[in-house]
This record gives structure tokens, C-alpha cells and sequence, in this order.
């Protein structure tokens, strides 16, 4: 006979299991960001693969090799040829010593007071190194990037080809009521839409439009710019102006004055109302994030996944809100019914 009782053998399951959750979640630290990614980009594959695989009837595995083909070719080639691209151009800039020198005499003829140029030139070196830092290396993040990579897609190809076992399982183990899953479900969906597709969509109409404004008007690296500009929109509180307002002011110091105020009145005018507009467009469509969970979620996220942070800290913040909803919407029912349960049995007597 068992000298440990049946609820302490309960309890003592409880505890190994929970030891060896944290266990596994501290071992895979070093690949959360590839898991996170493989929930966004299953959130954002999953009506392609269903219409293909089972309103059409194509082969699932097929289906699901040309859905992580596609996502290679339109999202993670560019994602990193533009990173190595903005890496190379910090590096060449922060190296360029007649860049920095002549950036500085510009300053100095902007402003009526004396400014200290050796502070100004180390918080420039400084904001350099740490945007460089900000994106993946593919010289020295390879083996790191290619096995992310490989985790990724290994749990994506699965999730999709077994997309009916995997998305009961989910409901079946959620620490959630079934109503509760699938409505955190549907919510989650809509806000990977809203933060992905559609920030994203807003970040590089943003970048589009100030790397078109930059090459018509004769400014030098447009495309750089544009780049930056893309990354950059996806911080409210920052946004386009920060690259498009030192531009033009420094074109009406060199006395490009036209080039200068026209960049200033078109970014000012349409640029950054077209933000207003298509976020507007978007809301209608898949809901919006509110600044203040993108600004926080940034914060929170560059630390954790670099620039990836600008996607994944707005998410994860998202998410973690959209469950203490549910849980108080799922305490306010408890507390009801407890109260009707009650009633009745007051009732009776």
C-alpha cells in the first residue's frame, strides 16, 4: 500500500510537471523568438492553407512547402537583405570621420549657441553601434539565424498539416472554457492582423513615400532613408519625422532651401496623414492597436528580439491585456452565477 494518498500523489505530479515546464521553457529561452514567429506567421498562413488544402483539396504537404516557400521569398529574404543593407550603411557611416566632422559644423551654424562637439560625435557613435545591434548579423548570427529558421518552419510545416489536431488540442489544454478559447482565439487573430499586416502595411507606405520624396528631390541614399523610415513608423510616438525633418533641415542650411520645404510641407501634409487614413481603413478591417500598447510594447520588446521587438513587444502586450479580459469577463460570470446559485437556494429554504 502506497504511503502517499491519492491527492498527494495528485500534488506531487502537480509539482514535477510544473518543475519540469519551467524547465524546458528556461532551456528554449535561446528559440522563443522563432516560436513566437512560428504563431504569427501560422496566424497569418492559416486561411491561405485552409482554402488551398481543404476548400480546394490540394495535397497538405505540398500546400504547406509552397505557403513557407512564398513566406521566404516575400518576408524573410527582404526582411534580411535590408538588415545587412542598414548595417553596412551604419558601419560606413560611423567610420566616415568627415561625415561626422562636417554633420557637426552644420549643427553648430543651426543653432545660436556653442555646442560641445565631442559629446555630440560620441552620441552619435553611440546611437550607431546600438542600431547596428539592433539587427541580425548574418556574418555573426549565422548559426543562430539558420537554426531559428529551422525551428520555425519545423513547427510551422507541422502546425499546418495537422492544423485540425493541433487547434483542438489547443481548446482541449487551454486553461480557458471552450467559449473563452476559441473568443481568445479570434481575438488573437485580429490583432496579429492589426499589428503585423496592418502596421506593417502603414510602415512601408511610410517608407515608400519618403524614399520617393527623398530621390525626386535629390537627396542622397534614398532608399537607406526609406529603410530606416519603415522601421522607425513603427513607433508612434517617433515616426517619419525624425528622418525626414533633420533632412530638410539640413538641405535649407546647405541652401537647398526649396528641396529643404518641400520635404518639410509633403512629409507634414501627406505623409503623415496617410497614416491617420489607412489606419483608419484598417481599424474598419481587422481592428488597431492603440499607441500606447505599441509604444510600451516596443520598449518592452527590443530588449528581448532586437528589431524584431518593434512586432513581437506590441504583440506579446496585446496578448497579455487580451487575457486579462477574458479573465475578468470569466470571474464576472463565476460571480454571477454564484450569486443566482445563491438566490435560489435562499429561495427554497
Amino acid at each position: 500500500m502506497s504511503v502517499f494518498s491519492y491527492k498527494q500523489r495528485n500534488n506531487i505530479n502537480l509539482v514535477i510537471i510544473i518543475a519540469l515546464g519551467l524547465l524546458i521553457a528556461y532551456s528554449l529561452q535561446g528559440i522563443f523568438s522563432a516560436i513566437l514567429s512560428t504563431l504569427v506567421l501560422y496566424t497569418i498562413m492559416r486561411p491561405g492553407y485552409i482554402y488551398l488544402a481543404e476548400t480546394q483539396g490540394w495535397n497538405k504537404r505540398i500546400v504547406a512547402i509552397l505557403i513557407i516557400a512564398v513566406s521566404i521569398v516575400l518576408i524573410i529574404l527582404p526582411f534580411y537583405a535590408l538588415s545587412s543593407m542598414v548595417i553596412s550603411k551604419i558601419s560606413e557611416l560611423k567610420s566616415n570621420e568627415i561625415f561626422f566632422r562636417n554633420l557637426l559644423v552644420k549643427i553648430q551654424h543651426l543653432i545660436p549657441f556653442k555646442v560641445n562637439e565631442t559629446l555630440i560625435q560620441d552620441g552619435m557613435n553611440r546611437l550607431g553601434t546600438w542600431a547596428t545591434q539592433l539587427f541580425p548579423s548574418l556574418i555573426s548570427s549565422a548559426i543562430n539565424i539558420v537554426l531559428s529558421l529551422l525551428v520555425m518552419y519545423f513547427l510551422l510545416y507541422f502546425m499546418l498539416i495537422e492544423r485540425k489536431q493541433f487547434e483542438t488540442s489547443l481548446i482541449k489544454y487551454a486553461p480557458l472554457r471552450e467559449q473563452n478559447a476559441l473568443r481568445f482565439g479570434d481575438e488573437m487573430r485580429n490583432t496579429t492582423y492589426a499589428n503585423v499586416i496592418g502596421q506593417g502595411l502603414i510602415c512601408i507606405v511610410q517608407g515608400s513615400l519618403v524614399s520617393l520624396s527623398f530621390y525626386v528631390l535629390g537627396y542622397k541614399d534614398p532608399v537607406f532613408w526609406g529603410v530606416i523610415t519603415t522601421f522607425i513608423s513603427f513607433v508612434p510616438v517617433l515616426g517619419p519625422p525624425v528622418v525626414f525633418v533633420p533632412a530638410a533641415i539640413f538641405q535649407i542650411a546647405n541652401g537647398n532651401n526649396f528641396a529643404g520645404w518641400a520635404m518639410l510641407i509633403f512629409g507634414f501634409v501627406v505623409i503623415i496623414n496617410i497614416d491617420n487614413v489607412l489606419r483608419f481603413i484598417i481599424a474598419k478591417k481587422v481592428g488597431n492597436i492603440h499607441p500606447i500598447i505599441t509604444v510600451i510594447g516596443v520598449i518592452i520588446g527590443i530588449p528581448l528580439f532586437g528589431i524584431l521587438g518593434l512586432v513581437f513587444g506590441p504583440l506579446l502586450l496585446s496578448y497579455f491585456i487580451l487575457l486579462i479580459k477574458i479573465y475578468e469577463t470569466s470571474t464576472l460570470a463565476s460571480e454571477r452565477l454564484e450569486r443566482i446559485k445563491t438566490n435560489n437556494e435562499q429561495i427554497e429554504l
